[in-house]
């Protein structure tokens, strides 16, 4: 299993930093290296505002990513393709570094459910605390505070949009894993936004477990949309306009009836 993980996070280290080139491109895009609420564990990036874009009025929309693989620091030049080329001036980015709590953890998110030895937090409430972290600087519109996540990411994204009051509003979810016994109640993904984003090939994350999410998270009132690429699994194709129209459609799914704090009036 280890040496699953391990060939996993390569693989996605990989297509992140060769396919999509080095950082040269980015190198005009902003990130601060932050702790949420001082705490040295709470790693992040904080990415933009994109230079000369004037303040929503509304606030910033956010975008929280959780890198696949090992959710290292190393994502952070594709994190920044990712706000440069899939996102509008509305958006913030904060990319979280996951924390190795033991040199022996194969959970790289770990969550309240499925906990890594010696943890101190959750990435659930690791989540929360960068959100937090965020407002203090920049005023968010907390309509539109989305998860990005994929391969090892997915259970943790999962995780916080199922928890009761979740500021996270909506939820892209690529290349991974559902495991619905390993998650709270699915009755409180009742309107909730899920795009699943899975490649019909994928070898690693199969193809009917984003399939089983679909019909699971539908069953309980959430609205779901499952886009397919081709070629396996990674990002592969036209990435950034993929991601692009996951986030447009996450913008149009959102309820009507959202508010800080709480996705629907009924959680």
């Amino acid at each position: 299993m280890g040496r699953r993980v391990a060939l996993t996070a390569a693989i996605l280290l990989t297509v992140a930093t060769h396919v999509y080139g080095q950082a040269e491109d980015v190198a005009d895009v902003a990130s601060q290296d932050l702790r949420a609420g001082a705490d040295q564990n709470k790693h992040y990036f904080l990415i933009g505002p994109k230079a000369g874009a004037a303040e929503p009025k509304e606030g910033y929309r956010l975008v929280v990513v959780m890198p696949g693989g090992g959710g290292t620091a190393d994502f952070l030049p594709f994190v920044k393709r990712i706000f440069k080329n899939a996102l509008t001036e509305r958006y913030l980015v904060a990319e979280l570094v996951a924390v190795k709590w033991t040199p022996g953890q194969q959970v790289v998110w770990p969550t309240a459910t499925t906990p890594a030895e010696k943890q101190q937090f959750s990435t659930e409430d690791f989540i929360r605390a960068v959100i937090d972290d965020v407002r203090t600087r920049h005023r968010l519109d907390d309509r539109f505070i989305f998860t990005l996540s994929w391969s090892s990411s997915g259970p943790a994204a999962y995780a916080i949009s199922l928890q009761d009051r979740t500021p996270v509003t909506g939820s892209f979810v690529a290349m991974s894993v559902f495991k619905p016994d390993q998650l709270a109640s699915l009755e409180r993904a009742k309107g909730h936004p899920y795009f699943l984003y899975h490649s019909p090939e994928d070898r690693v994350c199969p193809f009917r477990m984003a399939e089983a999410a679909r019909d699971a998270l539908t069953k309980q009132g959430a609205t779901v949309q499952l886009a397919t690429y081709a070629g396996g699994h990674g990002w592969r194709g036209n990435v950034f306009a993929d991601i692009r129209r996951g986030i447009e459609w996450l913008e149009r799914s959102v309820p009507a009836q959202a508010k800080p704090g709480q996705t629907t009036e009924s959680r």
